[in-house]
């Protein structure tokens, strides 16, 4: 064997910015399952649709950690969460803080876009899931253009870690899908956690939640809950 890497992270993601520029739709990997994305109006309904998801349901910004301190407004503990949660323990996260609606990252969005895509003024950043994760949204933040999607799958389907357990459905709408094997915390067996950095309200508790909760415990004193069946789990 050459020795060469098995995956062209660089180039694949310049592929699959390319194609959402473009008004595409791409199937990507992150360490936290596959995603589903979008860079304009037309596409982002056509997931929601074929995911078939619920209108409460809102899309979540794959981001950079730098589009993440331009574009979130966080205080000074929220930004130090984030820190250490994406930095110095390299965790995924799906994070969510309130945001600069100016930023030019958002202010040219589509209406209808902001309204599925941000909540009360706070919005959800997929952050630290991945090489091809980073190689993509660098691509995002340099061109100032925001990509937005969700887990790849039908609603209820479960997050997907390889390409080959994705619907049919879910496929037939990508312009593009990278595969890059099976992803690093299908253990999981869920999307990333979300957490409010500013509230520390949890909206869903996912992959590396238990490894997020230590984090906030021993570097901030904070409590998280018990992840829901924890302790169910561990009397059995």
């Amino acid at each position: 064997m050459s020795g060469a890497p098995l995956f062209d992270i660089a180039g694949d993601a310049a592929r699959a910015f390319e194609v959402l520029r473009k008004g595409g739709i791409a199937v990507v990997p992150n360490t936290i399952g596959y995603s589903i994305l979008g860079g304009s109006k037309a596409a982002l309904d056509t997931i929601f649709r074929t995911k078939k998801r619920a209108p409460q349901k809102l899309n979540a910004m794959v981001a950079s950690l730098e589009a993440h301190r331009a574009v979130h407004q966080t205080s000074t503990r929220g930004a130090e969460i984030v820190a250490a949660i994406t930095g110095d323990y390299d965790l995924p996260l799906g994070c969510i803080a309130p945001f600069r609606a100016d930023h030019p990252m958002m202010a040219g969005l589509d209406t209808q876009v902001m309204g599925a895509s941000t909540k009360e003024g706070t919005l959800v950043m997929l952050l630290n899931a991945g090489p091809f994760h980073a190689a993509l949204t660098q691509l995002s933040f340099d061109a100032q253009f925001p990509l937005f999607g969700s887990s790849a799958n039908l609603t209820l389907g479960g997050t997907k870690f390889k390409v080959e357990d994705i619907e049919s459905e879910i496929l037939a709408i990508a312009d593009l899908v990278i595969d890059h094997g099976l992803q690093r915390f299908h253990p999981y067996g869920s999307s990333s956690t979300l957490l409010n950095v500013e509230t520390l309200e949890i909206v869903r508790f996912g992959s590396c939640y238990e490894d997020i909760a230590y984090v906030l415990k021993r570097h901030f004193g904070i409590s998280l809950p018990a992840r829901p069946g924890a302790l169910e789990r561990r009397a059995s």
